[in-house]
């Protein structure tokens, strides 16, 4: 029912409707025409023939006749009435059970049919809508994205400019929005002036008309857009966005900072206003085989050990926690305490270290200048010539192919990087890298975020969505750093102290214990305090950065609201 007042305005709307709807009405009026003609000869010839019927009779038989069903409780006697028996019947035969259904498909229960669909499609958001997102494109980083925004109870919408699409994604319960991305009058309809964000995240060319049409449209609204190559970065800025997210290059160099191997110094991974939040390789210091009360990282160097990494498996830490070769640890503190600690383990560098990337497209070619900056050496496997770039090291061949990994170094290498764009091919390279090296750490991209649980099962260490990269970083920009991805499925973020909190320590909170989610930080009054001492009390105005799983996230937002 509530689709018949958008169906009703679609026919007074939609000229090519309102025609179909006249010729629809003209043959039912030719239809009535000819059984009233019918009725009134069948009385003349029952006349001839000495008999009279009512005028009910005469339709009654007329209709019985033209539908085929031929009660024979009513027939004529002569020739004359037979042969117009004959008459009636073929008419019927073709207008009633030919042309009407056809002519009542065509110019009614289609367009019925299509208004039903545009009404599941809008054109257009309510009025009253206010701080909404806007996605233009339909693609694996921002369907990420609308699960984050409903998880944060963020409205959203999504332009689409294919029916049947569009139909699909509400189908899957998404907000669509069905128009032209490069229609002004669809931002209107879309209210864009009161949107929270707009985001451009389809190829340069797109993205660049998007932005410069939302602009004319709105100075004020934030607007950012995803840039596949180096040279739309000041192009879209001058269109008119306010941010431009190379994420090929982010997600090589995040995976970059995930190797095993190189220094031992802190790589800084993301910052919540003067927190610091780092990663650092173990390996070859003397930290190893120590537990975390042995190791006095607190006591003399100033940072907190918040997590720990070891073969891909994250753990929230303990002081019994042993740190072994492949750990890396997770730290946070100030800058001045990170600049300590890299001044302590500056010193240890394994010269050993060596990785290989497989694949030299953008992402492997990010990750090549990632280790440049670590000072790690490494090389790309990459079979397409076209593909190589200048200042990067390189084996050419197949990844899949032993020699060429054997004359990549693999016996040696401590960290494979598996960098394609197809995941079927990176859990292909996955398996087999593992079975090549059982002990060496592999660290994979998934486009998707479905593959995820199957490349780690593969054998990757750990795994690194383009999807998530992506859509995380949108958030950050939407809800200002308010959200950081560790990895995939693990996420640091900053709440406010819930009411349900307000007057408890935070021994007394049971935090961990009700979500699963663990207490990284406390700001308090521009203060970031890290690791609080379980005594400190929660209030006002203080806000919680948690570190936790996507569904420990979502138990403390159940449990505390």
């Amino acid at each position: 029912m509530k689709f018949i007042p958008s169906q009703l305005m679609f026919f007074l709307q939609n000229s090519g409707a309102r025609r179909n709807l006249r010729a629809l009405l003209r043959f039912i009026a030719i239809l009535t025409v000819m059984v009233v003609a019918y009725s009134v000869l069948f009385h003349y010839i029952m006349a001839a023939e000495g008999r009279e019927h009512s005028w009910v009779t005469g339709f009654y038989w007329t209709l019985t006749v033209m539908s085929t069903l031929g009660f024979g409780d009513i027939t004529f006697h002569s020739d004359l009435g037979r042969i117009f028996s004959i008459v009636v019947l073929f008419s019927g035969v073709v207008f009633l059970l030919i042309l009407l259904p056809f002519t009542f498909i065509q110019f009614f229960y289609a367009p019925w049919l299509e208004a039903q669909s545009r009404a599941r499609a809008p054109r257009e958001l309510p009025a009253e809508i206010r701080g909404h997102v806007l996605l233009t494109t339909v693609d694996p980083v921002s369907l990420s994205l609308i699960e984050k925004l409903r998880r944060f109870n963020t409205p959203y919408a999504v332009l689409v400019e294919d029916l049947q699409r569009a139909l699909e994604l509400s189908d899957a319960d998404i907000t669509v929005v069905l128009g032209e991305r490069d229609n002004p009058d669809t931002y209107q309809r879309l209210r864009v002036h009161r949107a929270a964000l707009v985001v451009a995240n389809g190829r340069d060319e797109d993205n660049t008309n998007i932005v410069y049409t939302v602009r004319e449209l709105t100075p004020e609204v934030p607007i950012i857009s995803t840039a596949d190559s180096p040279d739309s970065l000041d192009i879209l800025k001058l269109a008119g966005s306010n941010h431009v997210l190379q994420l090929a290059d982010m997600l090589g160099r995040a995976l970059a900072r995930r190797a095993v191997g190189g220094d031992a110094q802190a790589n800084i991974i993301g910052r919540f206003d003067q927190l610091v939040i780092a990663e650092a390789s173990v390996h070859g210091t003397p930290l190893v085989g120590m537990s975390l009360r042995e190791s006095r990282i607190r006591e003399n160097l100033g940072v907190s050990v918040v997590g720990v990494w070891d073969r891909g498996a994250f753990r929230l830490p303990d002081a019994d926690t042993r740190i072994n070769e492949t750990t890396v640890l997770v730290l946070a503190g100030s800058e001045q305490q990170l600049a300590r600690y890299d001044e302590h383990m500056c010193i240890y560098n394994p010269q050993d270290a060596f990785a290989i990337i497989l694949g030299g497209g953008r992402v492997g070619r990010a990750a090549s200048r990632g280790f440049d900056e670590r000072g790690l050496a490494h090389v790309i496997v990459e079979r397409d010539s076209a593909e190589q770039r200048e200042g990067h090291s390189y084996i050419t061949g197949s990844a899949a192919d032993i020699d060429t990994l054997r004359r990549a170094g693999i016996e040696q290498a401590s960290t494979i990087i598996v960098t394609t764009q197809n995941d079927d091919t990176n859990i292909y390279l996955t398996i087999y890298c593992r079975r090549l090296r059982p002990d060496v750490h592999i660290i994979s991209r998934a486009t998707l975020e479905r593959n995820i649980s199957t490349l780690h099962r593969a054998g990757a260490d750990l795994v690194m969505s383009y999807a998530s990269l992506g859509s995380n970083a949108i958030l950050n920009f939407l809800q200002k750093n308010r959200v950081m991805m560790l990895a995939e499925g693990l996420d640091i973020i900053r709440v406010s102290v819930p009411a349900s909190l307000r007057g408890t320590t935070l021994r007394e909170s049971g935090i961990r214990q009700r979500s699963g989610c663990s207490v990284v930080a406390i700001s308090s009054n521009g203060v970031m305090l890290a690791n609080p001492d379980p005594s400190t009390a929660l209030d006002a105005g203080m806000e919680l950065l948690l570190i936790g799983t996507v569904d420990s996230e979502r138990t403390f937002f159940e449990e505390f609201g």
